[in-house]
């Protein structure tokens, strides 16, 4: 399993970025991705999942901010953040779901660094 998250960076707040996680040596399509970050000094807080057919789930810290979304035809799981907030400042990680919705694989990727800064 391979993952690359990608788009993140400064931002300040109330603004928007939009998040990559390219995949590769499993069959994406058929399994349901989820995000997750981990802030400064925190442990890993999941914040989304979406299931093959779309269905997704979201938790209230983000929910109605936040939309995932995934092109199974390009292995691309996408994460668009609008409203940021200083407490979005964390790194991101995409990883494949287990068991339910807001259970997950630890993330094999590295992550992309959200910084949302006056």
């Amino acid at each position: 399993v391979q993952v690359q998250e990608s788009g993140g960076g400064l931002v300040q707040p109330g603004g928007s970025l939009k998040l990559s996680c390219a995949a590769s040596g499993f069959d994406f399509e058929i399994y349901a991705m989820s995000w997750v970050r981990q802030a400064p000094g925190k442990g890993l807080e999941w914040i989304s999942t979406i299931y093959s057919g779309g269905t997704t789930f979201y938790a209230d810290s983000v929910r109605g901010r936040f939309t995932v979304s995934r092109d199974n035809a390009k292995n691309t799981l996408y994460l668009q953040m609008n409203s940021l907030n200083h407490e979005d400042t964390a790194m991101y990680y995409c990883t494949k779901m287990v068991r339910k919705y807001n259970e997950y694989d630890p993330p094999p990727g590295q992550g992309t660094q959200v910084t949302v800064t006056s």
